[in-house]
């Protein structure tokens, strides 16, 4: 794949994918699971979570997020295709 990354090859866009399902289903999982507990245990509504969305801070985590994320997912794009090189460092994200 060139510098600027053009189009990538085939098995280097499937990891892409599966790399970006992985993390939505991750994150998912997980956001899913700690909205259903605040809300359970009385500490916020489903109506103060949206607001709490809106929030400047709540704001900047989510950009910083965003940015660590697709990181992760440019790393899969700008992986060498050499098999002699080593693998990227996967808990490193």
């Amino acid at each position: 794949m060139s510098e600027n990354f053009g189009i990538p090859d085939p098995e280097r866009l499937a990891g892409l994918v599966f790399e970006l399902a992985s993390q939505l289903h991750t994150e998912r999982a997980r956001r899913i699971a700690l909205e259903a507990a605040l809300v359970q245990a009385g500490l916020v509504t489903p109506a103060g979570i949206e607001a709490a969305g809106a929030m400047p801070d709540a704001r900047a985590d989510m950009a910083s997020a965003l940015d660590k994320a697709i990181g992760g997912l440019m790393e899969v794009l700008a992986e060498n295709p050499d098999p002699r090189t080593p693998l990227r460092k996967q808990g490193m994200r």
